[in-house]
């Protein structure tokens, strides 16, 4: 999972590839490269580093490392340890060949073999190095440099986007894409290649994406592109209108806290965007009356948060629409028997929509004739192109690897989806339809109120005391056990403390064998008034074993209050948003913990914003 950027054109390509590698950063940040073909000796030159691409900015911002065709990558490793040997580009055994690459090649430890039994010496480990000694062993054997590119695509197994620079060929490069992003943005005698558009973003406004399993030759001025067969495809290039905005901390100490506190905005920005939408929402979901009609089942699918969201959102769906919903993880799904149903609606669920899992699943349903909606933040994203129809969150940029705002935005769009349904079912009326609208505006202040009623009592104190704690437990009941997943997840991603979520009626089932003072037990509350009962019962349990309990409560739920050792209040809201009301609070507290162990928050060890490989 990786970004990979590239420029052929009449300018020096350096600047414009550093520029794009750093806005493509959140994608994977453990080691970075250059390449590029001399402007005057058309040799090919590079530089690698370990770490963060301005590393590597520092390392050949002042050398003479430039050409008017050149190459870059920042890496998140799939194969090999971060480091330079490991760092793309990678070459063949002359250095003739170089590759920077996204996605995995599942067949390289076979194919491995068979090339250093003909004498190839490697010197990384990863999976690319595998492409360039490849391609150089089938350069020699076939007559046309065409010929040689099919037979390598046809020999890769996986799903894998990549960009191929050859010394011998100065005037052009060859991009190739199977099952992963690649674009390519068309300028005036010079071309734009990245993984998103955003590296080339107002840059030019026309953009070709490469069709899956398709692979193309270019020159400053031309493409020629070509199915895995060899057969020419037409190039079909797109107007898009996409523009860069230099996103600031502004006063802020990281984007994420800057994110936790947009969330309100993000909220009530995507409830309006919607409203406007309203009368041509079936048009846009791609819908027809008739269908919605006859829709007796939902599927929702998505990985990490997004997959949080869902289950939180099947309540939403099957007790304001009435339909029954079931909720997948997605990296699961496509390897489970499906059963397609005409009158089923699928629901993909991913903030950047380029989510490898959920796209793959995407195309599984969609290979099937089925109707998949896919609700992003990302407008120009593979999911939005490939699915039936599409709903897009109002979140606006997400910086920070940890999903924050984006969360909030997915809950307020499937929380509308729900009652628009239910509203074109009859279900509900139109009255009923506004007042769910204001309920989503409400919770957006509940959000924001709690966090400045409990952030000095939080950053002064509270922080401190549980950044001390090595594990923590998070429980929960009905809609907020996907909560409390969700909340398991912020710890653990951005303070690397150990961090489970449980049912809290599962905790007799075993798990309460972990229960001790040593072990906070995070527990949820919910606005039912049975669950709570339920719930209340499971907080004594915890504390008849001398658990130490923290309660995110709601007013007037006293003995709860009373019962844990620390406690945060929240308003109450409309019982199906009880989760949305304590997503600012519940990531304010993991980000102070974090922040206090000196955790980098925006770009954790080990994570990426945009999960492209499976």
């Amino acid at each position: 999972m990786c970004s990979v950027v590239g420029y052929i054109g009449k300018s020096l390509c350096k600047g414009f590839i550093l520029e794009g590698l750093k806005r493509l950063e959140y994608r994977g940040y453990d080691s970075a490269g250059f390449a590029c073909l001399d402007s005057e000796s058309k040799r090919l030159l590079y530089a690698k580093s370990e770490g963060k691409i301005d590393v590597l900015y520092q390392k050949i911002s002042s050398q003479a490392l430039d050409g008017y065709i050149g190459m870059g990558h920042t890496r998140w490793s799939t194969h090999g340890v971060p480091s330079i040997e490991n760092a793309h580009p990678q070459f063949d055994c002359q250095k003739n060949i170089s590759i920077v690459h996204n996605g995995i090649i599942e067949n390289h430890t076979e194919l491995k073999n068979i090339l250093e039994s003909s004498g190839h010496t490697f010197h990384s480990d990863t999976d690319t190095e595998i492409i360039a000694h490849l391609l150089e062993n089938l350069l020699l054997s076939h007559q046309t440099f065409k010929a040689a590119l099919i037979d390598l695509v046809n020999k890769l197994e996986g799903a894998y986007a990549f960009i191929c620079m050859i010394q011998n060929f100065p005037n052009e490069m060859v991009v190739v894409r199977k099952r992963s992003p690649i674009c390519i943005g068309i300028g005036d005698n010079e071309m734009f290649i990245a993984s998103d558009l955003l590296a080339f973003a107002n840059k030019t406004n026309k953009v070709l994406f490469l069709p899956d399993e398709s692979f193309t030759i270019i020159k400053k001025d031309s493409i020629q592109l070509y199915d895995f067969s060899g057969k020419p495809l037409i190039v079909e290039a797109q107007e898009i209108n996409a523009y860069w905005q230099n996103i600031e901390k502004n006063d802020h100490e990281s984007f994420m806290i800057k994110e936790i506190y947009e969330q309100k905005n993000a909220i009530s920005k995507t409830v309006n965007f919607y409203k406007d939408l309203s009368t041509t929402i079936w048009d846009n979901l791609g819908l027809s009356p008739e269908f919605i009609k006859n829709l007796n089942n939902i599927n929702i699918f998505g990985c990490g948060t997004s997959w949080h969201a869902a289950k939180i959102a099947q309540f939403f769906f099957e007790k304001i629409c009435l339909i029954p919903t079931n909720i997948h993880l997605a990296s699961e799904f496509r390897y489970m028997p499906f059963f397609p149903d005409k009158n089923s609606l699928y629901l993909s669920v991913s903030q950047s929509g380029e989510t490898a899992d959920t796209l793959e699943a995407l195309r599984m349903v969609t290979s099937l004739n089925c109707h998949v909606i896919t609700i992003t933040n990302i407008a120009s994203s593979t999911m939005v192109r490939e699915a039936n129809g599409f709903l897009l969150t109002q979140a606006g940029p997400e910086i920070a690897v940890a999903s924050t705002k984006s969360f909030s935005a997915q809950l307020t769009a499937l929380y509308w989806l729900s009652n628009r349904l239910a509203f074109e079912k009859n279900i509900i009326n139109l009255n009923q339809m506004h007042v769910a609208e204001s309920d989503l505006l409400i919770c957006a202040e509940a959000l924001e109120n709690t966090i400045e009623n409990y952030k000095l009592l939080i950053i002064n104190e509270l922080a401190k005391k549980y950044s001390l704690y090595r594990k923590f437990i998070f429980i929960g009941r009905n809609i907020s056990y996907p909560f409390a997943m969700e909340a398991a997840l912020k710890l653990k991603e951005i303070s690397y403390i150990f961090a489970q979520s449980y049912p809290a009626g599962e905790l007799k089932h075993g798990s309460i064998a972990l229960i001790d003072e040593n072990t906070p037990i995070v527990i949820f509350s919910v606005l039912d008034d049975i669950i709570y009962q339920k719930l209340l019962s499971n907080a004594h349990e915890i504390k008849a074993r001398k658990g130490h309990l923290i309660a995110f409560a709601f007013e007037h739920q006293k003995e709860l209050i009373n019962l844990a050792d620390q406690t945060f209040i929240i308003p109450k809201v409309n019982p199906l948003l009880a989760p949305l009301a304590m997503t600012g609070l519940m990531q304010f507290f993991a980000y102070q913990i974090a922040k206090t162990l000196g955790r980098n928050i925006d770009q954790p060890r080990n994570l990426a914003k945009s999960v492209t490989v499976e």
